[in-house]
């Protein structure tokens, strides 16, 4: 493991740990993080933007915190299927006055919920005691259900919840990929921004070498005489002012490479650096046509997070209302209960005492409030509830429908001033060329060859300024879209 300058930054491959004390089996590690994760890295580092996305993709704080939407909602769906669990109850009850041992009651059930709405219930009762209730049996069996026959019929409250939650999760999985949209957004202009920075440091380092051999060779032909002094002067000019735009590319690259290092982390929530030898390999520039921005628009339609979430939001909205209405219902449950004596080995246990029609107990409830005020105001709270979210469904459809058309007009704005300026950086070498072969053969200056040079590093770099504006401008298309990358 090489030590880098910078006190306690190990480097390893491509990126460099903030690490004080680096255990040893960790360059295996990030050797294999750099052989699995960043396969098409080659000898020089590159390191090209699908490598780093996969990356963020894969190990990126924020991500991983989105990914823990869902296990939230997962949480969520537990806990409304709780209300749809058995529960297993005793209850014992004793009274002993006076030496007396008045009664002894212990009572135990098994409830089972359904989705239907109907209440299965298995129990055992126990009695004893000199002062026991007349119809009180010693030992009894139970066995009955509870059916809801007004409010809770079609649906209740355990049901309204597990649906609801339910479609909780899809709207986690929307605030999911909204996040996850947006960190790549953020990564993707960190990139492209690094990007540019390295190619300009190119060109400015060409042309601050192109100032430096031109300075040397003018000083020493005005040495011998064969070169007005002045023209030493002027390339000393030229030079010291590359030199000065060298140091700032210089920091430029430095900070985009810093920046850009924020998203960068290992399987372990390691931070990485990424050292000064890599560099971003050329690459093709994608272009977008109608009918991508058809495919775009058609995507963001169906598949948009935030037009996601406002279409969940309404159908959980629907279900509510749906609950709400079943509230207006009177409470009119009904109770049906089979009960037997314990069984028992007694030859006397016979089928009066067994389970059978004419062993039972029934029961009715009843409730209906005479206002429903309550139930009213609630169910018009929902109502109000769906008709906002509809307003800013139908706003998001149009917001959103604008910033991709808005973005695509900027990705082909950016595409034909890249087309200009690559047009006019090419007429700008040939001038560059021809006024080279004119001082050449002592029919130009100094100054004319070095504006003439100037003018094209500023244009290449002008180029390639275009070109990261390109892709940053197609990350914001496809993120206006709701999509980590271009259809």
């Amino acid at each position: 493991m090489k030590q880098s300058k910078m006190s306690g930054v190990h480097q390893t491959g491509l990126f460099k740990t903030k690490v004080f004390s680096v255990p040893r089996f960790y360059n295996i590690y990030f050797f294999l993080l750099l052989t699995l994760c960043i396969p098409k890295a080659n000898a020089q580092s590159s390191f090209s933007y699908e490598d780093f996305k996969s990356l963020v993709l894969k190990n990126h704080p924020t991500v991983k915190q989105a990914n823990l939407y869902l296990s939230d909602a997962d949480a969520e769906i537990m806990q409304a299927k709780g209300a749809f669990d058995p529960k297993l109850s005793s209850d014992f009850d004793r009274k002993a006055f006076k030496g007396d041992d008045y009664y002894n009651r212990w009572k135990n059930a098994l409830k089972i919920p359904t989705w239907t709405g109907v209440d299965f219930k298995v129990g055992y009762e126990q009695s004893s005691g000199k002062k026991l209730l007349s119809e009180e049996s010693s030992r009894l069996m139970v066995a009955g259900l509870s059916v809801p026959i007004g409010q809770g019929l079609v649906i209740d409250a355990r049901r309204n919840t597990l649906k609801q939650a339910n479609l909780a999760k899809n709207i986690a999985e929307a605030e999911r990929q909204k996040l996850i949209n947006k960190t790549i957004l953020y990564a993707a202009k960190s990139y492209w921004e690094w990007w540019f920075s390295y190619q300009q440091l190119q060109f400015v380092r060409e042309g601050y070498d192109l100032a430096n051999r031109r300075f040397v060779g003018t000083r020493e032909r005005s040495r011998v005489g064969e070169q007005a002094t002045i023209d030493s002067v002027e390339a000393k000019i030229t030079l010291q002012d590359r030199e000065v735009a060298l140091e700032q590319a210089q920091v430029d690259l430095q900070n985009a490479r810093l920046a850009l290092s924020n998203y960068l982390w290992d399987e372990k929530e390691t931070p990485l650096e990424l050292p000064e030898n890599a560099f971003p390999p050329l690459s093709a520039v994608r272009k977008v046509d109608e009918t991508t921005l058809q495919g775009l628009i058609t995507q963001a339609k169906a598949q948009h997070p935030e037009i996601q979430k406002y279409d969940l939001k309404i159908q959980q909205l629907g279900i509510e209302e749906k609950f709400r209405k079943e509230m207006l219902k009177p409470t009119f449950n009904a109770n049906f209960n089979l009960i037997a004596d314990s069984f028992s080995s007694n030859p006397a246990y016979t089928y009066e005492n067994s389970f059978s029609t004419n062993n039972h107990k029934v029961g009715f409830e009843f409730v209906m409030p005479l206002f429903l005020r309550k139930e009213r105001g609630k169910l018009q709270q929902i109502r109000i509830k769906q008709q906002s979210t509809g307003f800013e469904l139908n706003l998001a459809r149009r917001e959103i429908m604008n910033e991709v058309y808005s973005a695509y007009n900027e990705v082909r704005n950016y595409e034909r001033q890249l087309r200009i300026q690559q047009d006019a950086a090419k007429n700008q070498e040939l001038l560059t060329k021809a006024e080279q072969r004119k001082f050449d053969i002592g029919e130009s200056t100094l100054f004319l060859i070095n504006t003439r040079e100037s003018k094209l590093i500023d244009m290449k770099i002008k180029v390639e300024s275009l070109k990261s504006k390109y892709e940053k401008a197609l990350a914001n298309l496809a993120y206006t879209a709701g999509l980590t990358e271009l259809l």
